[in-house]
């Protein structure tokens, strides 16, 4: 199997190293999931199905690190409502870390934290093709890629490069975003098919959004 790795001056295929047997292999797709979404599980299960990995868990962030402050509802719904997109999924899970960190959410310190906690995983962090142009700009960067493998996913509409160790994930690409979900509630179009019915549901049922 081969893996492409791009910067913007090459394009280098890579063979998957054999595994090593003893350490597992884990992803990690964070965001504020506000509301999970059919995207969402589309690239957590697909990355973890052409990388082999043993699982994805999707991390809920307490507060975002943006410039731009977002606005967000309780951390308890968008729990809720990620337990109810991944139950019976085979491979997904759910990481609270960040919410039981409080605080605002950077990734070298979650991730800082969680490869102590679990020194025999090795962690894949699946980021967004937009995500990647801002890498240079995250905080402690030069760190945080000694501790996880960045898996790129394209996004429509977005067509990334970057001199940082990327392994480069090919998803069918779903132009969904939890702010479209949002604006359809807001203007009376239920998100049909946007969503898990589990997860509409519930925002139905909690007048979320409204």
């Amino acid at each position: 199997m081969a893996i492409e790795l791009l910067t913007p001056f090459t394009k280098v295929e890579l063979e998957v190293e054999k595994k090593d047997s003893n350490r597992r292999q884990v992803g990690i797709l964070g965001g504020n999931f506000n509301p999970v979404h059919n995207a969402h599980l589309v690239v957590a299960d697909q990355v973890r199905q052409q990388l082999g990995l043993d699982e994805v868990f999707l991390m809920p962030e307490y507060l975002p690190p943006h410039v731009d402050k977002k606005e967000t509802i309780a951390e308890n719904h968008r729990l809720n409502m990620l337990q109810l997109a991944i139950a019976g999924v085979e491979g997904l899970a759910i990481e609270t870390i960040e919410l039981e960190r409080k605080g605002i959410s950077y990734t070298y310190d979650t991730m800082k934290l969680l490869t102590e906690k679990n020194p025999d995983v090795d962690y894949y962090f699946i980021i967004g093709a937009d995500m990647v142009d801002y890498l240079s700009k995250w905080h402690r960067i030069d760190e945080l890629i000694q501790l996880v493998q960045f898996v790129g996913v394209q996004r429509p509409k977005y067509k990334a490069g970057t001199s940082y160790p990327v392994i480069w994930v090919d998803v069918p690409l779903m132009d969904i975003s939890s702010s479209m979900v949002r604006d359809f509630i807001k203007k009376n179009r239920r998100p049909n098919f946007l969503l898990p019915q589990d997860v509409l549901a519930y925002i139905e049922k909690e007048g979320l959004y409204r």
